[in-house]
């Protein structure tokens, strides 16, 4: 019942928009889930990437963009964090079929009124390399221990079996 009802606010015809789509039903009828998962394919892109690799960004852009528009017309977007990871970043490299290959550095997003803009961590050197991958300006890990922490309210350190340092990625005093 709760993913038939119609969302506030149009969503994009994208496979990740439908799956945030119904997500976005599920937090607006008060299903007790914390915790939701979507995914979004095709960004394998060893050959052919610059207009693939562009229009999967649109996509992605444009159904993050609609789920915050759902998410703030419900009164849901102050207690609903998205956290964005990819599992595998991309060389800077160009392969010889005009993509690029499996990497280091993979870029997260953290998207909500509760996070605290901006960047965190430095940017990846795209000439300071090792052996051909970036170097990460911040462990992924320790992304997860804000999230876990300060939004989830949930141990770090048991779930992620370390302890990684806190970047205090929330502002939760608004």
């Amino acid at each position: 019942a709760a993913v038939a009802k119609q969302p506030l606010v149009p969503y994009p015809a994208h496979a990740l928009a439908n799956q945030l789509k119904t997500i976005g039903a599920m937090i607006r009828d008060g299903m007790p889930t914390r915790v939701y998962y979507a995914s979004m394919g095709g960004f394998d892109t060893h050959g052919g990437q610059l207009g693939t690799h562009g229009n999967l960004m649109r996509q992605f852009g444009e159904s993050i963009a609609a789920f915050q528009r759902d998410l703030k017309a419900q009164g849901s977007d102050g207690r609903v964090t998205t956290m964005v990871f990819s599992e595998f970043g991309r060389r800077v490299k160009q392969n010889a079929s005009g993509g690029t290959d499996h990497g280091t550095a993979a870029p997260m997003f953290i998207v909500g009124p509760k996070v605290k803009p901006g960047v965190f961590g430095d940017h990846p050197s795209l000439t300071d390399r090792d052996q051909g991958d970036l170097k990460y300006g911040i462990d992924f890990r320790s992304v997860y221990a804000s999230v876990l922490e300060d939004w989830l309210k949930a141990p770090s350190e048991k779930v992620l079996r370390a302890r990684f340092a806190n970047p205090r990625l929330f502002n939760l005093a608004t």
